[in-house]
C-alpha cells in the first residue's frame, strides 16, 4: 500500500502569474513545490548544472589518475589504480547517505541545500588542485579521497533538488535532462582531460574551476527559501547511523525501487567490466582491440543519450513509469544476448547500439521512479542517499562477480547470459511496487 503522505516544503516564494478572467488573484502553486516561473528557470539550468560535476569524475577518474598513477609507478599502475577506483567507489558509499540527512537537516539562510552544493563544490575543485601536485601514491589516494568527498557531498543534495521542487508529474523530463547530464559531463571530461594529457596540472584547474563555476550560476538562479524556520530535532549517533538504512518492510515500494535498479546496474557492470579483455580474447581482435574500445564506448554513448532524452518525457506524458523498466531491462538483456549468439565485432557493435537503447531508457525513468517511492520523514536526501547505493554496490562488486565468472568458465562468454538474466530480473522487480504506475 502506498504510504502516508509525504511532508513537503515549498523552497521558494516566487508568485505565479495571475491569469486572464482571475481578477488579478493568482492560484496557488501546487504545494511543496516550485512556482511555475522558478520550475522553468530549474528546467533550463539542470542539465548545465548535472554537466558541471561530472566533468570531474570525467576527466579525474576517466583520464587524469590514470596518467599520474602511470607517471608514479608504470610497474604497478594496474593495481594501483584499481585500488584507488575501489577506495573511491567505497568512500562515495559512505559520504552518499550521511550527506543526504544532513542536507535534509541544514538550516541556513541558504536553504538547506545551497550550502552543501557550494561548500561541497568549493571543498572538492581545492581537493582536485591539491591532487594535481601529489607525487605518490599515498598522496594521490588521500588527495583523490578528498576529491570524492568533496563532490559527493555536493552531488547529493543537488539530486535532492529534483523531488524537492518539481511535481511528479514532471520528473521524467528532468530525470531525463539529468541523465543526459551525467552522460555529457562525463564524456566532455574525458575529452578535455585528453586533450590537455600534457598538461595535468591545468586540466585539474579548469576542471575545478569550471564545476564551482557551474554550481555559483546554478544556486544563483534557482535560489532557496531560508530554511532557519523548519522544525529539527536532535541529531545522535544513532540516528546518522540509520542514514544507511530504510525498513523494507514499511517501505517496501523502496525496497522493490532498490532492487530493481541494483539487479538491473549489476548487469551492467557484470557484462562490461572487462570489455578490453572481451575484445582481445572472446572476440580475438588480439593487440588491436584497444582502437576498438572508443568506438564503441561513442557508440553506446550516443545511443544512450539519444534514448534517455525521450524516455522520460514520454514517461511524463503517459503517467507511466513501471512499463518504461520492463522494457529497458528487456531491450538490454537482448544486446547482452547478441555477442553471445554472434562473437563477432559487428556484434559487439549491435549490442552496443540495443544495449544502449535499453540503458537510456532506463536512465531516463529510473530517476523520476526512485523519487516517487522516498519516504521523506525529514526530507527526501536520506532516503536518496541510500537508494543511490544500489547503483554504487554494483559498480564496486560487479567486476569482482564478473572475475570469479570468467575464472570458474574459463572464459568470458558466461559474462552475457549472467547479465541478461540480471537486467531483466531488475527490469520486473519493478512489478511489485504499489504506488507508481
Amino acid at each position: 500500500m502506498p504510504g502516508p503522505p509525504r511532508p513537503r516544503w515549498t523552497e521558494v516564494d516566487v508568485p505565479a502569474v495571475p491569469p486572464q478572467g482571475t481578477g488579478g488573484a493568482a492560484p496557488p502553486a501546487e504545494p511543496g513545490y516550485a512556482p511555475p516561473a522558478m520550475l522553468r528557470r530549474l528546467r533550463w539550468t539542470w542539465l548545465p548544472g548535472n554537466i558541471g560535476f561530472n566533468l570531474v569524475w570525467g576527466a579525474v577518474t576517466g583520464i587524469l589518475m590514470a596518467l599520474q598513477v602511470q607517471e608514479i609507478d608504470p610497474d604497478g599502475k594496474v593495481f594501483n589504480l584499481a585500488l584507488l577506483t575501489g577506495a573511491g567507489a567505497a568512500m562515495t558509499m559512505v559520504v552518499q547517505p550521511i550527506a543526504g540527512r544532513l542536507s535534509d537537516r541544514t538550516r541556513s539562510r541558504l536553504g538547506r541545500r545551497t550550502p552543501w552544493i557550494l561548500g561541497g563544490a568549493l571543498a572538492g575543485g581545492a581537493a582536485m588542485v591539491a591532487m594535481s601536485q601529489a607525487e605518490t601514491v599515498p598522496g594521490l589516494l588521500v588527495t583523490y579521497l578528498l576529491v570524492v568527498i568533496g563532490y559527493n557531498a555536493a552531488l547529493l543534495p543537488l539530486s535532492a533538488i529534483l523531488p524537492d521542487r518539481v511535481p511528479e508529474a514532471e520528473r521524467g523530463t528532468f530525470a531525463s535532462l539529468g541523465s543526459v547530464g551525467q552522460m555529457t559531463g562525463t564524456f566532455g571530461g574525458q575529452i578535455l582531460a585528453s586533450r590537455l594529457s600534457d598538461t595535468p596540472d591545468l586540466a585539474y584547474w579548469l576542471v575545478a574551476g569550471a564545476a564551482l563555476v557551474i554550481a555559483v550560476a546554478f544556486v544563483a538562479f534557482n535560489p532557496e527559501r531560508p530554511a532557519t524556520g523548519l522544525p529539527a530535532g536532535p541529531l545522535g549517533w544513532k540516528a546518522l547511523l540509520r542514514s544507511y538504512w530504510v525498513d523494507p518492510r514499511a517501505n517496501p515500494d523502496f525496497a522493490w525501487v532498490f532492487a530493481g535498479r541494483f539487479l538491473l546496474m549489476a548487469g551492467y557492470f557484470v557484462s562490461h567490466s572487462y570489455t578490453l579483455y572481451i575484445l582481445q580474447d572472446y572476440i580475438g581482435l588480439g593487440d588491436t582491440a584497444a582502437d576498438w574500445v572508443p568506438a564503441l564506448g561513442i557508440t553506446t554513448m550516443v545511443t544512450v543519450v539519444l534514448f534517455t532524452a525521450v524516455g522520460g518525457p514520454l514517461s511524463d506524458r503517459t503517467g507511466r513509469r513501471k512499463v518504461f523498466i520492463y522494457v529497458a531491462g528487456a531491450v538490454f538483456a537482448v544486446g547482452l544476448a547478441i555477442p553471445f549468439l554472434v562473437p563477432t565485432l559487428p556484434g559487439m557493435f549491435a549490442s552496443a547500439v540495443v544495449g544502449g537503447v535499453g540503458y537510456g531508457v532506463f536512465a531516463s525513468v529510473d530517476g523520476a521512479l526512485m523519487t516517487e517511492v522516498l519516504s521523506a520523514e525529514e526530507g527526501y536526501g536520506k532516503d536518496l542517499g541510500v537508494i543511490n547505493l544500489a547503483f554504487s554496490l554494483p559498480q564496486t562488486c560487479g567486476p569482482l562477480l564478473a572475475g570469479g565468472i570468467v575464472g570458474l568458465a574459463g572464459g568470458y562468454a558466461p559474462l552475457f547470459p549472467v547479465g541478461a538474466v540480471l537486467a531483466v530480473a531488475g527490469g520486473f522487480a519493478v512489478a511489485f511496487v504499489k504506488g507508481v504506475r
